[in-house]
């Protein structure tokens, strides 16, 4: 399992500010370098929890399309309509549970 993959660089910036589609592809490299790390992929996800500060619909379809864009897109996954994340300015995050044989 990882703890939630945020859209920060190496640098601890926030990448994409206030870009949804942005946000959710920083997002999903991070997480693939801490599921590299734990020798799996995205293909290895059995669940996703994704997190989106928004009310509206249309932001939650944007990142939602960014993620069956990506190798995770066969877990089973929930996405959240949330009104605060951990970083300022922070819009997008993700936490998944994997295995690897």
């Amino acid at each position: 399992m990882t703890a939630g993959a945020v859209p920060l660089d190496a640098d601890g910036n926030l990448v994409g500010r206030g870009n949804y589609v942005a946000e959710t592809r920083q997002v999903l490299g991070n997480l693939g370098l801490a599921l590299g790390a734990a020798d799996a992929r995205g293909e290895d996800v059995l669940k996703a929890t994704v997190y989106v500060v928004t009310e509206d619909r249309a932001d939650l379809a944007g990142v939602w399309r960014v993620m069956q864009e990506s190798e995770m897109a066969a877990a089973a996954s929930t996405l959240l309509g949330v009104s605060l994340l951990g970083y300022e300015g922070q819009l997008v995050e993700v936490e998944a549970i994997a295995v690897t044989g």
